[in-house]
């Protein structure tokens, strides 16, 4: 590495350092605390024999695997219907620019529209179904949480999929194979990378969702996420708050070698 090469490494590794490195190890120094500020282990002690917060874990899972699972079904086809049109580079930048909008200004736009007076109950009252309870319910956290999730599903999908040599798609087809094979045997396979960091990229963050939990969910869904804000912010016991995001942070590093590229690459 040249010089000029380790002075501009300099932004990228200090920002790696305050903001990934020192946070994670406040964690780790953290859980090893109680509420007193004593030294302990009762605080992995009491997450791994506690049942509330298994069952909490056990929910953050199912949750964030359902949440990934429909994200991928419905960002699939989508990345792979954009590269077939003729502006795809734009209506990708229209799928990525959700992005830009603040979570919280999203959340409370879905609190308007799933409420007892929003446009969903609304249509519903027009049609003679009546009010139903949309809102604060599990299919609105998933499909509010689904909603947030799918262009970062998308985004890698769709590079995988347009990076595709054309040249075998097309010997594919001169070698007889129908579009259903084409697609299950070589587009599929060749996209499995990008389908890999999709899932990354949506199954992580969906362990810790807390701010849709709250507003959306109503406190009816209950996850990790929202026990590290408890413990955090309420009940100020940052040991057992600390102790749950190590829980998360080697769940997501499980997850992201279970995902990992074949060959062993990360």
């Amino acid at each position: 590495m040249t010089k000029k090469n380790k002075l501009t490494a300099i932004p990228y590794v200090l920002w790696l350092f305050l903001f990934v490195l020192a946070p994670i190890a406040l964690l780790i120094y953290k859980s090893f605390f109680d509420i007193d500020g004593n030294a302990t282990l009762a605080n992995y002690g009491t997450y791994f024999t506690s049942w509330t917060y298994l069952k909490l874990s056990v929910n953050s899972v199912i949750y964030a695997a359902i949440i990934t699972a429909v994200t991928l079904v419905i960002s699939y086809p989508t990345a792979y219907f954009l590269t077939k049109l003729k502006h795809k580079q734009l209506w990708l930048m229209l799928i990525i620019l959700p992005t830009w909008i603040n979570l919280l200004l999203k959340a409370y736009a879905f609190i308007g529209i799933f409420g007892q007076s929003g446009a969903v109950n609304g249509f519903l009252n027009f049609m003679g179904l009546g009010s139903q309870q949309i809102l604060f319910t599990d299919f609105s956290f998933i499909f509010v949480a689904a909603y947030i999730e799918i262009p970062f599903m998308v985004l890698p999908i769709f590079n995988a999929i347009d990076e595709i040599d054309g040249d075998l798609i097309k010997a594919g087809y001169d070698l007889g194979t129908t579009r259903l094979q084409n697609f299950s045997q070589i587009i599929f396979p060749l996209s499995m990378n990008g389908v890999r960091s999709g899932v990354q990229a949506v199954f992580i963050p969906s362990l810790s969702l807390f701010m849709l939990t709250r507003l959306i969910g109503g406190n009816r869904v209950i996850t990790l996420g929202t026990a590290i804000e408890e413990h955090f912010l309420v009940t100020q016991n940052w040991g057992m708050g600390a102790t749950i995001g190590m829980v998360l942070i080697i769940t997501m590093f499980v997850v992201m070698y279970l995902t990992r590229e074949r060959g062993g690459k990360a």
